[in-house]
């Protein structure tokens, strides 16, 4: 059989999910995975169909990307405005005013009082990549500190960032030197606020003065970590200390934005200013955009031409992005974030309480909820298995989940912020059956 035979027979055979899965596999490379074999037909607000016209209630989001929900009217309107005009022309060659309106409202957005500018790239790592360059411009010096568990790309330079190894790290150092690690607080794990600013003191004393680090990250809350909340005084002794040395803060703000925890950001919840800033996913509800924004001081170090990407900045990201900020402002998300994180969280807490021997803790900041399960209760005996198991049950029951945690324990909760209460209770109606006919055959 001939390659345009073969086509032919594709576009004359019913597609399903199994037959495109097939296709997938012969076509993808394994190592870009899909955690469930439903493909997309059709997305509205927090739902999907697939190709064979199975329903689900979508509670990932894209990874906290659709935050305004699938398929917006106002974003569609911004988005197909921008085509009929222009496409790409390339932010660093021909520049065009809506560039130019985002960057302005990202700035006003900002936390802080301090003068701010901004950059736009293409995605999340590529953010962290340029806010690392940045402050090693600012600064003049390599180091860089970041925190076990935290998840900041999947580049070379964000991998040695990013403080859990499976599955994003394996087999693919070197990575590159000045990189440092402290343990970031958790109180359900036993580190406390103080044993991890005497940690990050010891990597002064043990490992780089700091008078050579340019840079703290941090991710107000952790995601791919398993949603681990940084205290407030935690982020207030990071700005201190940042301060004490010379050293900038940088907010890796990427899943935790747009008021995807109840406030547009989620480092606001502790009156902490950052000098640097990452934004992307949430950003314009789907489309491909993300920036910088710090201090404007410190943004224009970089000399013209250090900084950019050919896609970065797109129109149509541009034109989403502004849609995504009014959206957010008319129909009040960070409100409805928290209305969204407390709905929820009383459902898992419930199940919680029916079964405290699996589920070891429900947490949340806004819209921004987990659930840790667990073996006999015990926090240190994780139970990545049932995790598994519920998240695939729950899709074949027609609800979409996330797992993450570095022990592969916590399945994370991100919903569009527009989702319905109704959808709410009908997605955890569904989560409460799989989770009772996985645990109570196993209790």
């Amino acid at each position: 059989m001939n390659q345009k035979t073969a086509v032919m027979n594709q576009e004359t055979t019913a597609v399903t999910n199994e037959s495109l899965h097939i296709r997938r596999a012969a076509a993808m490379a394994q190592g870009q995975g899909a955690l469930h074999p439903v493909y997309v037909n059709k997305a509205l607000n927090a739902e999907i169909w697939d190709v064979e016209g199975n329903r689900f209630i979508d509670l990932g989001a894209g990874i906290a990307v659709s935050n305004t929900g699938h398929s917006h009217p106002r974003i569609q309107a911004a988005v197909q405005a921008q085509l009929e005009r222009f496409s790409h022309t390339c932010l660093m060659v021909t520049p065009y005013e809506s560039a130019v309106e985002l960057a302005e409202k990202l700035n006003a957005i900002a936390p802080g009082n301090t003068p701010k500018k901004s950059i736009f790239v293409t995605t999340g790592a590529e953010a962290v990549e340029n806010c690392v360059k940045i402050a090693r411009s600012y600064t003049g010096r390599p180091g860089v500190i970041a925190f076990k568990g935290g998840f900041h790309g999947r580049t070379n330079l964000t991998m040695g960032l990013t403080g859990k190894v499976k599955p994003y790290k394996v087999g693919f150092g070197p990575f590159p030197g000045e990189i440092y690690h402290a343990p970031f607080p958790n109180a359900y794990h036993g580190v406390s606020v103080e044993e991890s600013l005497r940690a990050l003191d010891d990597l002064f004393v043990c490992d780089i003065e700091p008078n050579r680090v340019a840079a703290i990250i941090v991710e107000p809350v952790q995601g791919e970590g398993g949603f681990y909340h940084a205290p407030a005084e935690f982020l207030r002794a990071l700005r201190q200390r940042c301060d004490e040395h010379g050293i900038l803060l940088i907010a890796d703000e990427i899943q935790t934005g747009f008021a995807r925890t109840g406030k547009m950001f989620a480092i606001q919840y502790a009156n902490v200013e950052p000098d640097l800033m990452t934004m992307a996913k949430g950003i314009a509800g789907g489309f491909p955009i993300a920036a910088v924004v710090g201090k404007a001081d410190i943004m224009d170090q970089p000399a013209p031409g250090g900084l950019g990407g050919t896609y970065g900045g797109s129109p149509i990201g541009c034109a989403a992005a502004l849609a995504v900020l009014d959206i957010i402002e008319e129909e009040q998300l960070c409100e409805r974030a928290l209305q969204v994180g407390e709905r929820l969280t009383g459902r898992l807490r419930q199940l919680q309480s029916r079964y405290p021997q699996r589920v070891g803790d429900v947490r949340n900041l806004g819209a921004m909820i987990a659930m840790e399960l667990v073996v006999d209760g015990d926090v240190n005996r994780p139970d990545p298995e049932l995790t598994a198991a519920v998240v695939s049950e729950a899709a074949k029951a027609g609800v979409i989940l996330l797992s993450c945690g570095i022990r592969g324990n916590v399945i994370r909760f991100l919903p569009a912020l527009t989702i319905s209460d109704a959808l709410i209770d009908e997605s955890m109606d569904i989560l409460d059956a799989c989770f009772s006919a996985l645990s109570g055959s196993s209790r």
